[in-house]
C-alpha cells in the first residue's frame, strides 16, 4: 500500500481547507483501495468520525468531502463534550457494486498507519460488520455490531436519533414556546437508521409525519408500521407545508434552489453540512426560519461510539462510570445545548450557526465567548 500527506500548498486550494493537521492519501493496487483521512484538530484528543465509501466524481471532489467532514467533526466533539478531535475518512467507490472486504480490510490498515491519532467508525456506506473486519486490521475503530462488552456503543443510530428529538423539542419550545408534538407536522427527508429511528420516536409523540426515501420498500414498512405517514417523492419534500423540515439524508440540501421552496419555521435534521454554504444561514434568518445547526443536534452518533472506544481502550476520560444509561444522559444534555445555541445567537445578533461555531471554538481554541 502507498501512502502520501497532501502539501499544505497543494491543500490551500480548496475552499474547505483550515489548516488541517493531515490530509493522507492511500491507494492499495492489489485491492482497488483508494482513500483519503483527515486529521483536522487533535486539540482535545485523538480525532474520531466515520469512515464512508461513494462514487466520487474524482479525487478533488473526495478531498473537498474529507475536509468538510473532519473539520466538522472537530466542532460536533467539542460541542458535545466529547475529549475528542474531528476526523474523517472516505474511500472512492460505488457502496453497492464495488466495495470488498478485502477493500474494507486494506482501509483498516491504512488506518493504522496513522498509530491511533484518528479512530474510525461507520458511517455512509460503511457498516458495523465493516468495523469489525477493519478492527482485524487495526485497534483504532469502534462502532462494533455489539458495542462495546458491556454494552455500550453499538449502531450508533438510535443514540443520534433521540439525540435529535431532544433537539428538536428544544427548537419547538424556542420558536412556539410547546414542547408537545401533537399535530405538528415534521418532513423527514430520507429514512435511513437516523432519520427512520426519528419516525418512530415522532410517530410515538403524535406528530404528523410526511416523509421520502429513493427506497421504496423503505417508504411502505414505514407506512405499516407508523399511523398515517405521507409518502413524498424525493423532488418533493421541500414543497411539503410543515411545521420543521429534518434533513436526514447527504449535505448541503439547503441551497439557492431549495431554500425559497421551504414552507416550515423549523429546520432540525441529522445530515452533516446542511448548509451548502454559511451564506445560506443568512437566507434562512431572513425567512423567518430557525435552523437548529446539526452538528450540535445529531451529535448523539460520536457520544455513542466515543463512549464505547472510551470503554473498549480502557481510558474513562470522565468521572463516573461508563454506562449506557450516563452515554444517553450525555446524548440528551448535549443535544439540548441547542437552546443555549439560540438564545446566544439571538443575544449577540447573530446567526444560529455562527453562534455553534462559536461556542464549539471556545471549547476546542479555548477562544471565551463573549459575556
Amino acid at each position: 500500500m502507498k501512502f502520501t500527506d497532501l502539501s499544505k500548498d497543494f491543500l490551500s486550494n480548496f475552499q474547505d481547507y483550515d489548516n488541517h493537521e493531515i490530509i493522507r492519501r492511500f491507494e492499495d493496487e492489489e485491492t482497488g483501495l483508494l482513500a483519503f483521512v483527515g486529521v483536522h484538530n487533535t486539540n482535545l484528543g485523538p480525532a474520531l468520525g466515520g469512515g464512508r465509501v461513494r462514487a466520487y466524481k474524482d479525487e478533488d471532489e473526495a478531498i473537498s468531502d474529507v475536509l468538510r467532514l473532519s473539520r466538522g467533526m472537530t466542532y460536533k466533539s467539542a460541542a458535545a463534550g466529547m475529549p475528542l478531535g474531528g476526523g474523517k475518512a472516505v474511500i472512492l467507490a460505488d457502496p453497492y457494486n464495488e466495495k470488498t472486504p478485502e477493500m474494507i480490510s486494506a482501509m483498516g490498515r491504512a488506518i493504522d498507519t496513522l498509530g491511533g491519532k484518528y479512530i474510525s467508525a461507520e458511517d455512509s456506506g460503511i457498516t458495523e460488520a465493516d468495523v469489525a473486519l477493519m478492527h482485524k486490521q487495526t485497534p483504532y475503530v469502534t462502532g462494533f455490531p455489539d458495542g462495546s462488552p458491556s454494552g455500550l456503543g453499538g449502531d450508533p443510530s438510535p443514540a443520534t436519533a433521540h439525540g435529535l428529538f431532544c433537539a428538536m423539542r428544544e427548537a419547538l419550545k424556542f420558536k412556539h414556546n410547546t414542547e408537545n408534538f401533537k399535530g405538528v407536522h415534521v418532513a423527514i427527508q430520507g429514512l435511513g437508521a437516523v432519520g427512520y429511528g426519528l419516525c418512530r420516536i415522532l410517530n410515538d409523540h403524535g406528530a404528523k409525519i410526511s416523509a421520502c426515501d429513493m427506497r421504496e420498500d423503505v417508504i411502505a414498512k414505514a407506512q405499516n408500521e407508523f399511523d398515517g405517514i405521507n409518502n413524498v417523492g424525493v423532488n418533493d419534500i421541500f414543497d411539503v407545508d410543515a411545521d420543521v423540515f429534518a434533513p436526514c439524508a447527504m449535505g448541503a440540501q439547503l441551497n439557492d434552489l431549495t431554500i425559497p421552496r421551504l414552507k416550515v419555521d423549523i429546520i432540525a435534521g441529522a445530515a452533516n453540512n446542511q448548509l451548502a454554504t454559511p451564506h445560506h444561514g443568512k437566507i434562512l434568518s431572513d425567512r423567518g426560519i430557525l435552523y437548529a445547526p446539526d452538528y450540535i443536534v445529531n451529535c448523539g452518533g460520536v457520544v455513542s461510539v466515543g463512549y464505547e472506544y472510551f470503554q473498549r481502550s480502557d481510558n474513562n476520560p470522565f468521572d463516573y462510570d461508563l454506562t449506557h444509561d450516563k452515554m444517553m444522559d450525555h446524548v440528551e444534555q448535549a443535544s439540548k445545548s441547542v437552546s443555549k445555541i439560540f438564545a446566544h445567537a439571538e443575544a449577540e445578533d447573530i446567526l444560529p450557526h455562527e453562534a455553534a461555531d462559536r461556542y464549539a471554538e471556545s471549547i476546542f481554541m479555548d477562544k471565551p465567548l463573549a459575556a
